[in-house]
């Protein structure tokens, strides 16, 4: 069923670059760069306001760009529970930013957030990025799309989850665990970074 969906809306457009039409290709953070705009206060789904810095652990931070609507964000998203338990085990931060200001009234508004998180028991900060300020400022095209960083806030990992959407049982290359893993055991993280398979930021106008 997932397969047949994320078939449909790669037919209609919904994965693209995450660029609108007439804009400058948006560039990510380069591996090594430092995580921007870790002060900003971002509204959680609690009620509650955090910046990243706030959110980072001893050893680190992952910020994932997500959303209520993306077919790809919905294949992927019954593993992120255990993403959040592998990097809170390792010290690790972790949260997730929707970034969609266009869909605010199509499914990813603050109240749909809220119920979204609470239907799949999300145990970590899920938070609205207003105005996709974080998205910019981390390159961000895609939902899901992941950033790791380590204890000094300096990108490490950059990119996919893994290498199956369809299926968590027949993931060949769990990119992002290992390289949590990898990070907190103070090893080089190979590949740190992967390309974003998922549904375009819906930035807007």
């Amino acid at each position: 069923m997932v397969v047949a969906v994320l078939t449909l809306f790669v037919g209609i457009g919904w994965v693209s670059s995450g660029l609108n039409a007439n804009e400058d290709p948006i560039e990510p953070l380069v591996i090594g760069a430092k995580a921007p705009m870790v002060d900003l206060k971002v509204r959680s789904v609690s009620g509650d306001e955090f910046s990243l810095q706030q959110i980072a652990e001893s050893n680190g931070l992952l910020v994932m760009f997500s959303c209520n609507t993306c077919p790809y964000v919905k294949a992927w998203e019954d593993r992120y529970p255990e993403i959040y338990n592998l990097s809170i085990k390792n010290d690790i931060g972790m949260i997730a930013l929707n970034p969609n200001e266009a869909y605010r009234n199509k499914g990813d508004g603050f109240s749909d957030m809220k119920k979204r998180a609470g239907e799949k028991k999300y145990k970590f900060p899920y938070a609205l990025d207003r105005h996709h300020k974080l998205a910019d400022a981390f390159g961000a095209t895609r939902t899901p799309e992941v950033f790791l960083f380590n204890k000094n806030m300096k990108l490490v990992y950059h990119g996919a989850i893994d290498d199956n959407y369809e299926s968590a049982e027949n993931v060949q290359k769990p990119y992002l665990k290992n390289a949590i893993k990898n990070l907190a055991a103070g090893k080089k993280i190979d590949p740190s970074s992967t390309k974003s398979l998922g549904c375009s930021i819906k930035r807007g106008e």
